[in-house]
């Protein structure tokens, strides 16, 4: 089974949910401008699922998505890219490159998920992105980042997280933390029921950065305001409901996931 398995099909099954991505855009830009935003750009996009999903999902909407690697673009291309419309096809385009110099149209959102800014580990690196990021929008326009946190990623060799679906297990493994320097490894595995494995089927080394040091990094890049989306709880099960909600305070958690909104141009209301 491993060896037929498709590693990007299972991780957008497992990781990726493109239309709850897509909603969050459109509410928060809504809520900020008072408008609906037509032209997204997805930095580190990887196979460009989030990008297909907007074109797909408005014919008013265009999407720019960039990755610095071609065999994910390639095979976003064929199993995403190829699968919308004619009309939706023709809004989306997918770039090979490095996400601090590949430029284009002012974009409204600009997007940059699943941790992948994480890669810059010093604040230079992570400023000069945000940087580009904020050159990349037009006037009105918000970046989009998520951030994990919490005790629990705090630990060598914590034990694995393990979900499953319909046919395999997705595993998380968090090998290691560096307390001096908050470098910090990840790897995804996936497993099947007849014993086989794709060990090891993504691996990132990121530096774990905290929610004060993105905010102040986004102000120093010339962005207005940087404003943290917390997720709310599930009040039968204790446990994150995928909603995100605008907090200035949080309640300390083992393990949490926020979004942190950059506005470039705060709106004249505020």
């Amino acid at each position: 089974m491993a060896r037929r398995a498709d590693r990007y099909g299972l991780y957008q099954k497992s990781v990726q949910s493109p239309d709850h991505e897509v909603t969050f855009f459109r509410r928060v830009f809504k809520t900020t401008y008072g408008r609906l935003p037509k032209l997204l750009r997805e930095d580190f996009c990887g196979a460009g699922a989030v990008s297909c999903e907007w074109a797909r999902s408005h014919r008013d909407r265009h999407a720019i998505g960039v990755d610095i690697d071609p065999v994910p673009l390639a095979w976003g291309r064929e199993h995403n890219w190829s699968k919308l419309s004619a009309a939706a096809r023709a809004r989306v385009d997918l770039r090979c490159g490095d996400a601090r110099r590949v430029t284009g149209p002012k974009a409204d959102l600009v997007a940059a998920q699943n941790f992948s800014f994480q890669c810059f580990k010093t604040r230079p690196e992570l400023k000069r992105y945000f940087k580009a990021a904020h050159g990349n929008l037009a006037r009105q326009g918000l970046l989009f980042l998520d951030l994990m946190g919490g005790a629990e990623l705090l630990e060598d060799d914590r034990p694995d997280e393990v979900k499953s679906f319909r046919g395999y297990k997705y595993v998380w493994e968090q090998k290691r933390f560096d307390p001096i320097t908050h470098d910090c490894e990840f790897f995804i595995h996936f497993r099947f029921p007849d014993g086989s494995a794709l060990e090891k089927a993504f691996h990132y080394q990121w530096r774990l950065w905290t929610v004060p040091e993105i905010r102040e990094l986004l102000l120093e890049a010339g962005f207005r305001r940087a404003d943290v989306y917390w997720e709310d709880t599930d009040r039968r099960t204790g446990k994150g409901n995928d909603t995100y909600r605008r907090r200035e305070r949080a309640e300390s958690d083992a393990a949490w996931i926020c979004y942190i909104v950059a506005v470039k141009e705060s709106p004249r209301a505020s």
